[in-house]
């Protein structure tokens, strides 16, 4: 059963969302207010949750910053009738996964929906069906099938997307990925100008990952390119 949080003051625009979401293997729970949201996000354990970027009470962007930093993890992908550049980036950058802007499709959302639920249970490459191996370097332990990193034998809280950055990297180590294709990689082509989003992953992993980060070991600087994995 997949279970689904919607935090949307739109009673009418929450309720289209539930409706063609909802089936026999998923459930649809709707917030009005942002305060009541942020409490439901924190006490339930949900698989995806669609958040508006207004709201009365705690607002979205503060919600999805707050979830981030008392580690929960779920997915979010923010919903807002603002389709400012600025939001975009600050939603992207608090750890959101995804963002629609209204007006929207039914089907853009459920497509939507579909892909971060896919992303949040499969890695960004293919295995032919065989185990995906884990990733030993140094203190470092990547677990694919579980999608668990350990650092010094204790596991690191990652967020879907600072997880699928680090095993995209450590799968091809040595190799130099541009800011441009891993936002591709990660985000999808309708992201494509927001590099900095890369960035701020980027030291926000080495924050969790590097003893000091300004002298990293793992992830490392293609000056002028991107980033790589280390060959060590």
């Amino acid at each position: 059963m997949t279970n689904i949080l919607v935090i949307e003051d739109d009673r009418h625009i929450a309720e289209l969302i539930a409706i063609n979401l909802e089936d026999d293997q998923t459930k649809v729970r709707c917030c009005y207010h942002g305060s009541e949201g942020y409490i439901e996000a924190t006490q339930t354990d949900y698989d995806l949750i669609i958040l508006d970027l207004m709201l009365p009470g705690k607002k979205g962007m503060d919600i999805c910053r707050d979830l981030r930093a008392s580690k929960i993890h779920t997915p979010i992908m923010m919903l807002t009738s603002k389709s400012d550049e600025i939001d975009k980036i600050l939603g992207l950058e608090t750890g959101a996964d995804d963002y629609i802007t209204k007006p929207f499709s039914v089907r853009e959302v459920q497509a939507r929906v579909k892909a971060i639920l896919r992303r949040s249970t499969f890695d960004n490459h293919e295995n032919d069906g065989e185990k995906l191996p884990d990733i030993k370097i140094k203190n470092l332990m990547i677990n694919q099938e579980l999608r668990k990193v350990e650092f010094n034998n204790e596991r690191l809280s990652l967020t879907p997307k600072e997880y699928e950055l680090l095993s995209l990297l450590a799968n091809h180590p040595g190799k130099t990925f541009s800011r441009a294709k891993l936002l591709h990689r990660i985000w999808g082509y309708e992201f494509e100008g927001y590099e900095h989003t890369v960035n701020s992953h980027i030291n926000r992993l080495r924050a969790k990952l590097e003893k000091d980060p300004g002298q990293p070991e793992f992830i490392l600087t293609t000056w002028g390119v991107g980033y790589r994995f280390t060959e060590d």
